[in-house]
């Protein structure tokens, strides 16, 4: 399908891996010139090297930051006002991790919240001013099915994927008459490069074979339809979709790609 992005600048946060990654080769395939982002020059620099390698043809470039410092925030911030108009921003940097709520500390809360929750809030405020004025632009927002289904062992975590839907519904409503989109994608459990490695390392601790571990995970939850985790590409087909002008009647969304984890019916 061709999603008519030939030209468009697109910023997404923490994309050097996973998800992240796998949203800028599906834009880049569209001929999106992509920015990526990562916490340190040597993982940017690699990524950007596989995009351009993958999508040649398009000036792809990145800018190391880390979300949970400020001063990192601050220089990125204005990188991007340097770079020129930024069409689609795609808040995909995130931080997940099983804790007990009792053993979740006022630093824990406050470093999730800051990544999670505040990266999307510093770069929409940054960029968001400048899409209403030239007429046209996409901010979406890497979700999970945790903000709504909220889990008992990552209530950190769903509380700021919730605040983060919260936050889409409301940006999209100062675009009212506006070519301008602002939505979430609830994905649902993701083989993404984190989840690898966590799974690997269950695996080794168990000696069990990785495909059993995914199953024995996958087996816990019994509400998915799906049945196994979803690829990264799976939600970045999705993303790609929402940042295209075919879906400019998508707006304040909160659209899934959860594997029919959740069981509502909207």
């Amino acid at each position: 399908m061709e999603l008519r992005l030939q030209g468009r600048t697109a910023f997404i946060s923490g994309s050097t891996q996973g998800i992240g990654f796998a949203v800028a080769q599906a834009l880049a395939a569209e001929g999106v010139r992509v920015v990526l982002n990562g916490r340190t020059p040597e993982r940017v620099a690699a990524a950007v090297a596989r995009l351009r390698a993958a999508h040649p043809g398009a000036e792809h470039t990145g800018f190391a930051a880390d979300f949970s410092e400020p001063r990192d925030v601050a220089r990125l911030i204005d990188a991007l006002a340097e770079l020129g108009d930024v069409d689609i921003l795609v808040n995909n940097v995130g931080l997940f991790g099983l804790a007990r709520f009792e053993s979740i500390t006022d630093d824990d809360w406050g470093r999730y919240l800051d990544v999670n929750l505040m990266s999307g809030v510093r770069l929409s405020r940054a960029l968001l001013p400048g899409m209403l004025e030239r007429g046209w632009g996409r901010i979406l927002f890497v979700g999970s099915e945790s903000g709504v289904n909220v889990p008992a062992d990552m209530v950190h975590y769903g509380v700021t994927k919730a605040a983060m839907i919260a936050l889409a519904n409301g940006l999209a409503k100062l675009t009212r008459g506006t070519a301008v989109t602002v939505n979430t994608v609830l994905g649902g459990p993701t083989y993404s490069d984190g989840v690898a490695a966590t799974v690997a390392s269950i695996a080794d601790a168990q000696a069990a074979p990785v495909d059993a571990v995914k199953a024995a995970i996958i087996g816990q939850n019994t509400t998915t339809l799906l049945e196994r985790f979803l690829d990264p590409s799976e939600i970045a087909g999705l993303v790609a979709y929402l940042a295209s002008p075919l879906a400019s009647a998508t707006n304040g969304a909160a659209v899934r790609a959860d594997g029919g984890v959740l069981t509502t019916m909207l």
